[in-house]
């Protein structure tokens, strides 16, 4: 039976009609859901009880009033106290990992926010080496009882917290990078699909390496036996890496930033890979494919978010119908493209739309071999479509 929360919480009250997602798994509640909270003006952050118009509890969360998602759900029914819930939610979620996370694999998503039961909290593991990000006030109170968890229950040799971006400046945040736990560490050794790669915590994106992407350059590896292979946008060449280790005859990696083409060319030392395995092309990746004269067997077009706010989704359609047009004009005869979206703002169904209107600007006739997301590591709650964002689709010419 579940322990009821050991303190005291303002409770909030929804509107009638209004709790329908919440009970459905939708961990978000938005502020014109919300009728009234007894006390008024709880402090950013701070724990709170949800119940409907009708006084019955939903569940447990956490406030923050002054942001268009004034609530975030951490758990359902009668809870535990936090201290408890987040350890639970900690080991609940390795033993996920355990199931499906390949033994020649240490890097990989612990924490995947609210598909974890920890809304604003991601932890992703690099060996012995953990990164921590911290995107919401409630999830910035529960940072020692997270680290504590994680100490206790992984030992690790580092924990270090890198938490920046947009929405921890809407919950009134400033971007914050600390060594939590451990040594200082800037870089480490991971290994992935049994191939190793440097992972740069200083300067690296997010929390130093796109882990999501995982399962499907496994999947480009098992494709590539004998092809010419271009890996647009490659940043650190992970796809370029798992098609050599497919077998590919030539790859070409193109990306804008210097920095992570001088780490894709480490990576292929730490693998003994000579130099000239990759072209490594610095550059803008949709220029490259309009102009070359070559033509691709494979197809790797991972390009940045194009969408980073709902009212950039029109503009962000048409980048993707021009850069797989000219993507689909490099692809050889019989070639496969894997392209992606990585845009919250913009949905699945409108990236695919914006694929065929390419298919066809392009003249090309392609199959759906596969639809393509990230690995079991970023799990989204079932009634949460919010989660999703990466989407992608592998493509054979016909």
């Amino acid at each position: 039976m579940a322990v009821a929360v050991s303190e005291p919480l303002a409770r909030v009250i929804l509107k009638r009609g209004r709790e329908g997602p919440v009970r459905g798994g939708n961990p978000w509640i938005f502020s014109q859901a919300i009728d009234r909270i007894e006390p008024p003006s709880p402090e950013a952050g701070a724990l709170v009880a949800v119940h409907d118009a009708a006084g019955a509890l939903i569940g447990m969360g956490y406030c923050n009033p002054a942001t268009t998602i004034a609530i975030r759900m951490l758990a359902w029914g009668e809870t535990p106290a936090i201290d408890e819930l987040v350890p639970r939610r900690l080991k609940s979620a390795l033993a996920l990992r355990k199931r499906f996370i390949r033994d020649d694999t240490n890097a990989y998503r612990l924490i995947n926010g609210d598909g974890d039961g920890l809304s604003g909290v991601v932890v992703d593991r690099f060996g012995d080496v953990l990164v921590v990000q911290i995107l919401t006030a409630g999830a910035d109170r529960m940072r020692d009882t997270i680290v504590n968890a994680l100490n206790e229950m992984l030992h690790p040799r580092s924990i270090v917290e890198r938490s920046h971006g947009a929405v921890r400046k809407q919950e009134g945040l400033d971007d914050r990078t600390a060594v939590l736990a451990g040594e200082a560490v800037t870089e480490t050794i991971a290994v992935e699909n049994g191939i190793k790669l440097k992972i740069d915590f200083e300067h690296g994106q997010k929390t130093g390496y796109f882990l999501d992407q995982r399962d499907n350059r496994a999947t480009a590896g098992s494709i590539a036996s004998g092809a010419r292979v271009l890996d647009a946008f490659c940043y650190q060449g992970g796809f370029s890496l798992a098609a050599i280790a497919g077998g590919a005859s030539k790859v070409v990696a193109v990306d804008t930033s210097a920095r992570a083409l001088e780490v894709a060319r480490q990576n292929l030392e730490l693998n003994k890979h000579p130099a000239s395995a990759v072209d490594l092309v610095h550059g803008e990746a949709g220029k490259f494919m309009a102009e070359t004269a070559n033509r691709f067997d494979l197809i790797v077009l991972d390009p940045p978010p194009l969408a980073r706010s709902r009212g950039d989704a029109e503009r962000a359609g048409r980048l993707y119908v021009e850069l797989n047009t000219v993507a689909m004009r490099a692809l050889s005869p019989g070639g496969r493209l894997m392209t992606f979206s990585c845009s919250t703002h913009f949905r699945a169904d409108d990236f695919v739309r914006a694929v065929r209107f390419a298919a066809s600007n392009a003249g090309r006739t392609l199959r759906l071999i596969a639809h393509l997301g990230p690995g079991c590591d970023h799990p989204v709650l079932l009634g949460h479509g919010e989660g999703e964002y990466l989407t992608g689709l592998l493509l054979a010419d016909l």
